[in-house]
């Protein structure tokens, strides 16, 4: 139940808060998916009626939003600790030396701001990172983005995460727009089996489509 349900919300929590920090990324977003839904037509009705647009083909074309919520999760990664267990003794690649039955503690929280892997800009949410030239979506290794793990027992519910959080991401954005209740404020997390905000984030929700952005 927590890998299905809290890491998810948990992540659409981060996200929507880096969001209404950055209205250019989020209206970029939101025009992304009334072009890959409605298009032109802006008198499509309530979410029913939108979420009917979701089809495969238009959820697969979301790179910015996909790329976004990728961002999202390497700052933010659901679960910011994890350890391993050695089954034989080994040399890591810095030459430390661990035991059989050795416990490994790694940290994706860290692993995603770090200035060597992801550059002077690590600390900045830019989904950017993430796409190509032609603006589609480019992977990293799970070695270096590990907020799904890696390997042979990497999430079995990676696809289904993205999945759902792409649906959910793109309703409330064609239909809101999303702003801070307090212009400059800010929340810290809570470092728990998954990443918990420290208090509850205050937004306001405007509605998005009668203002054709």
């Amino acid at each position: 139940m927590i890998a299905g349900r809290d890491t998810t919300a948990g992540t659409l929590s981060w996200f929507l808060y880096d969001l209404c920090r950055d209205q250019r990324i989020q209206d970029k977003i939101a025009r992304e998916v009334r072009e890959a839904t409605t298009g032109d037509h802006q008198d499509v009705g309530g979410v029913q009626e939108f979420t009917a647009c979701l089809t495969e083909d238009a959820i697969g074309s979301m790179h910015y939003l996909h790329a976004a919520l990728t961002e999202t999760l390497r700052l933010y990664p659901a679960v910011p600790s994890d350890v391993k267990c050695c089954f034989s003794d080994d040399t890591l690649p810095d030459g430390h030396a661990v035991r059989r039955e050795d416990m490994v503690n790694y940290l994706p929280y860290a692993i995603g701001r770090m200035k060597f892997l992801w550059g002077d800009d690590a600390e900045e949410f830019r989904p950017e990172r993430w796409l190509d030239d032609d603006g589609l979506f480019v992977p990293e290794s799970p070695y270096k983005f590990t907020a799904f793990q890696a390997g042979p027992r990497i999430c079995l519910g990676k696809e289904f995460a993205y999945r759902q959080m792409k649906i959910f991401a793109a309703a409330l954005l064609y239909l809101f727009r999303f702003e801070m209740w307090e212009r400059d404020s800010t929340v810290g997390y809570r470092s728990m089996l998954t990443l918990k905000m420290d208090g509850p984030l205050y937004v306001r929700a405007l509605p998005r489509r009668s203002t054709g952005n």
